[in-house]
C-alpha cells in the first residue's frame, strides 16, 4: 500500500515494537507470535484452528494477491488472533476470489498490520524463540503495549482444545471444497470415528476419497462411546495448545488402544505418544510452513512436508513406551512420527493432507485404511508401496 500512516503496533514480551499500517478490524488482540514460511496458503493458514490464539507472521513479502475465496477454508472461518505481513497487495486477481483479504479479516474481527519488517521480526523469534505479544491498532504507546504482552497468557500449559472443538458428534459430509482432489468416491465403506481437537476439513476430505464414512466425536468423548460405535478405525486430529493440558483427550486414547486401528496427525500425534506414556515439550519457535523436509526411516526417503506445531514428543520417553520412531525432522532432529511396537497405532507430527503445502506424505491415509482393513500397521516395504502408488497414480490403494 501506498499510505504511509501508522496507525497499529506489535509488541513483543522481550521489549521491541514495530510499528505499521492498520488492516482488517481495528482493535487489541494478545497471542503467541509465530511465523509460517509458506509462499501461498495464507487463507488455509488463517482458517487452520491450530493456529487459535496465535499472531501469525507471514515471511513471504507479499500476501493478498488472489484474495479470498468459499472454497479453500479448514474451518468455519478465521482462527488467528492476529497477522502480520510485509505487504499487503493492493490488487486481487483471481477468478475464484470472492473478496479482498482486507475484507475477509474486517468482517471476522481480526486485527492486522502490514508494513514492518518481517525478515527482522522473524529473525529475533527464531533466536529468542516464540514470544507473547500483543497486535493493537488503539494503543500505540510502546511502553504500555509491552507491559501488555508481558502480562499475556503463554501457550505452555494452555488449553485451546476447548475454544474450537464441536459441541456435539456430527456425521461428516462431503463439502463445496471436495472437488479439489480431483476424484469422487463410491459410498461408504469403513467407518472411522475421527476426535476432533481443531480438525481441518481437508483431512476429512482425504479419510471421505477414500470410501471411509466419517463419525466426528468432541475429544472428551468416553471411550465406551466410541467402542459403541463400532468403529474400524481411531483418527485423531490436529488443533492448538499444549498437549500436557489435555489430559481429558488422552483418556478415552488410552481407553480403546489395542481395540481398534489409531491414527494421529499433529496435535493427534502428542496425545497419541501421552496415552502411550511418553512426554512433550515446547519447541523454541516451532515448525511452520510447507517445506519442512521429514526422513521416513522405514523407507529411507526423504518427505517434504506442511507442518504447524509448537510442541514436540520426547524421543526418549516415547521410545521407553514402546513406540518406534518412524520419522524424523532433517533440520532440528525431532521426532516427526511413530508406530506402537506392538499394538496398531501411528501418527506423524507435520500435515499430510497439506492445504497448503506439498502432498509427498497423502500415502499415510492408504496406509491407515491398509491398517484397518488388516489390524497392523503397514510393514516398511508396504508403505514404500503405498507411497509409490501414490505418486504414480492419484488414486487410492
Amino acid at each position: 500500500m501506498n499510505d504511509q500512516r501508522l496507525d497499529a503496533a506489535l509488541a513483543l514480551e522481550d521489549g521491541t515494537v514495530f510499528f505499521g499500517r492498520a488492516f482488517g478490524a481495528r482493535g487489541t488482540t494478545e497471542g503467541e507470535v509465530v511465523f509460517n514460511t509458506s509462499l501461498t496458503g495464507y487463507q488455509e493458514i488463517l482458517t487452520d484452528p491450530s493456529y487459535k490464539g496465535q499472531i501469525v507472521t507471514m515471511t513471504y513479502p507479499l500476501i493478498g494477491n488472489y484474495g479470498i475465496n468459499d472454497m479453500d477454508v479448514e474451518s468455519r472461518g478465521p482462527q488467528v488472533a492476529g497477522f502480520v505481513v510485509k505487504e499487503l497487495s493492493p490488487r486481487t486477481s483471481n477468478y475464484r476470489s470472492t473478496r479482498t483479504l482486507e475484507e475477509y479479516l474486517s468482517a471476522a474481527g481480526i486485527v492486522a498490520i502490514e508494513g514492518i519488517d518481517t525478515r527482522t521480526l522473524t529473525r529475533r523469534l527464531r533466536i529468542t524463540g516464540a514470544m507473547r505479544g500483543v497486535l493493537s491498532t488503539d494503543l500505540l504507546d510502546a511502553a504500555a503495549l509491552v507491559k501488555r504482552a508481558r502480562a499475556a497468557a503463554g501457550m505452555a500449559g494452555a488449553d485451546w482444545v476447548r475454544a474450537v472443538k464441536p459441541d456435539a458428534p456430527y456425521d461428516w459430509r462431503d463439502d463445496q471444497g471436495d472437488w479439489r482432489l480431483g476424484r469422487e468416491h463410491a459410498g461408504d465403506g469403513l467407518h472411522v470415528v475421527a476426535l476432533d481437537c481443531g480438525a481441518k476439513h481437508n483431512i476429512l476430505r482425504h479419510l471421505r476419497q477414500r470410501n471411509v464414512r466419517v463419525t466426528v466425536l468432541p475429544p472428551d468423548a468416553d471411550g465406551q462411546t466410541i467402542l459403541d460405535l463400532r468403529p474400524d478405525g481411531l483418527f485423531l486430529s490436529n488443533g492448538p495448545g499444549d498437549p500436557a493440558a489435555l489430559d481429558y483427550a488422552v483418556k478415552p486414547i488410552r481407553a480403546v488402544l489395542g481395540k481398534v486401528p489409531i491414527f494421529g496427525i499433529c496435535l493427534g500425534h502428542q496425545l497419541l505418544a501421552r496415552a502411550i506414556g511418553a512426554e512433550t515439550f515446547k519447541l523454541k519457535f516451532g515448525h511452520r510452513g510447507g517445506n519442512q523436509p521429514v526422513k521416513n526411516l522405514d523407507t529411507g526417503r526423504v518427505e517434504i512436508t506442511s507442518q504447524n506445531h509448537g510442541f514436540a514428543v520426547d524421543r526418549a520417553s516415547l521410545e521407553a513406551a514402546g513406540g518406534v520412531v518412524t520419522h524424523l525432522n532433517l533440520n532440528d532432529g525431532t521426532v516427526e512420527g511413530f508406530r506402537h511396537s506392538k499394538l496398531p497405532a501411528f501418527s506423524v507430527q507435520y500435515h499430510p493432507e497439506a492445504s497448503p503445502g506439498p502432498h509427498d506424505a497423502a500415502y499415510l491415509f492408504d496406509a491407515f485404511v491398509d491398517m484397518m482393513k488388516t489390524g497392523r500397521p503397514p510393514a516398511p516395504q508396504r508403505l514404500a508401496d503405498l507411497q509409490k502408488r501414490r505418486e504414480q497414480v492419484d488414486q487410492p490403494a
